[in-house]
């Protein structure tokens, strides 16, 4: 008896290091990566549709874990072909010189449960920062073709002008058309082993 407990056991926990650990790619087609931007007096929203990376999550050895994310930046979609081709432009993300947002983590620490503060560096156009973002992982489980689905939430609000995107224009009556704080939400289905 004594034996079949241990044996057991022992499963249990090795099928939990399994569970705590993998490598995660992300499925485009479950995942949006969205923003919000002030116009005027309300807020105008957009997407990217076109982004992948890695996650390694190991949860019982955080500096084991790492985050490695990519935008292609001429995939930004307003659902105005207008607004997209000025997006592109020089006047914001100069898609052609600068045609990716990079992610790269460097440390990850827990914050709260299943909240994890992720600081890496950010590249956007042509500027590099340090930045740290809160990072919400929603649960996993074994996916319908096999491997493990596990999903993961970043909201966060960043300042434009920080990366040198700092085209605006002033109001007549006062006031700037666009505001500096983008609010970014990122949702991501990832598949992993």
């Amino acid at each position: 008896m004594k034996r079949n407990v241990l044996a057991l056991s022992l499963v249990i926990l090795a099928a939990a290091g399994i569970a705590t650990a993998g490598t995660y790619t992300i499925d485009q087609a479950h995942s949006d990566v969205s923003f919000k931007v002030r116009h005027l007096v309300s807020k105008t929203s957009g997407q990217f549709t076109e982004f992948d990376g890695t996650i390694v999550a190991d949860f019982d050895d955080l500096d084991a874990s790492s985050v490695a994310f990519t935008i292609k930046v001429a995939s930004i979609d307003t659902q105005n072909d207008d607004r997209d081709k000025h997006l592109r432009s020089e006047d914001f993300f100069d898609a052609e010189t600068y045609p990716e947002i990079t992610f790269t983590s460097s440390k990850i620490t827990k914050s709260g449960d299943q909240k994890f503060a992720v600081t890496g560096t950010l590249t956007m156009h042509g500027v590099a920062k340090t930045v740290t973002l809160p990072v919400a992982f929603l649960g996993k489980i074994k996916g319908p073709r096999g491997g493990t689905v596990a999903g993961w939430e970043i909201e966060t609000t960043l300042d434009r002008k920080d990366f040198g995107i700092v085209w605006n224009r002033a109001l007549d009556a006062g006031g700037m058309i666009l505001g500096d704080e983008v609010e970014i939400t990122i949702n991501l289905e990832t598949n992993g082993e």
